[in-house]
């Protein structure tokens, strides 16, 4: 069995990114978050009865629409990588209101860290 470490470096990197998203999400506009994902991400999760799901333009424009979550707590819970790839849990509160558990899987592309997927849970 062959353990690769890990440098240090690519969890600050990770990090960085989902500060974006965190970022956008304070913000309310999308372009903020917009950073953080591979053009080609998409998104995952229910409101409700009804499946959120498409490419990652639907979280942009529901968070244009959303507006501003200016008290938004948002904690990294975990980061988990090998090489190329990753995961992260994020745990969000008051995002105007609400309450978000979101997993992010994230490829090094061209040298970037990028989310590739979001899964989300929207907490009653």
């Amino acid at each position: 069995m062959t353990i690769t470490a890990t440098n240090i470096s690519d969890y600050d990197a990770i990090t960085k990114t989902v500060q974006h998203y965190i970022d956008g999400a304070r913000s309310g506009k999308g372009d903020d978050m917009r950073p953080a994902f591979h053009p080609d991400a998409t998104i995952f999760g229910y409101v409700g009865p009804d499946l959120f799901a498409g490419p990652i333009e639907k979280l942009f424009a529901w968070n244009d629409q959303n507006g501003p979550a200016k008290d938004i707590q948002s904690r990294i819970t975990s980061i988990d990588v090998a090489n190329s790839v990753a995961s992260v849990r994020l745990e969000s509160d008051n995002w105007t209101g609400h309450r978000f558990t979101d997993l992010f899987t994230l490829l090094r592309a061209d040298g970037e860290w990028k989310i590739m997927n979001k899964v989300f849970h929207l907490h009653a």
